[in-house]
């Protein structure tokens, strides 16, 4: 279990790389707070992937949408840099599950943002929630 008091990057069981881009900062000169959802975005689709839950291919039996996000701002970061994403599965329910991830700085070993990423599993097809996937039960005892 993570604490979340001392998160760091060993916390995490997937580790995705980001390159900040000048585009990414606001009239601040720092990162929009609305990028770093966009971050945790891209790490998300690339973990569930890892999962073998191809969220572009919608109609598979198997799938996930977002249902709700929590995010943590916890300090300022800037252009250019690095940026590590960190996710694991840190809730587990019958037809939902939570992605917790932080996002990290390579200049840092304490996090810049975090969040908590509830998603349900779901059928496309069926238009219905579905029971979770072995794949994330799996990858929730693994953790």
């Amino acid at each position: 279990m993570i604490n979340l008091n001392n998160i760091k990057r060993e916390d995490f069981n997937f580790i995705k790389s980001v390159e900040a881009r000048w585009v990414d900062m606001d009239a601040l000169r720092h990162i929009n707070n609305s990028v770093y959802l966009s971050y945790f975005e891209s790490a998300r689709v690339e973990f569930l992937d890892s999962l073998g839950i191809n969220i572009n291919r919608w109609e598979e039996d198997e799938s996930v949408i977002l249902g709700k996000m929590e995010i943590t701002y916890l300090r300022q970061s800037s252009y250019p840099n690095i940026y590590d994403i960190g996710c694991r599965i840190s809730r587990l329910g019958t037809k939902s599950f939570d992605i917790f991830s932080a996002i990290f700085d390579k200049k840092s070993l304490t996090p810049i943002v975090t969040g908590t990423f509830g998603t349900v599993s779901f059928n496309y097809k069926s238009q219905q929630t579905i029971l979770i996937p072995k794949a994330v039960r799996d990858a929730f005892e693994h953790s």
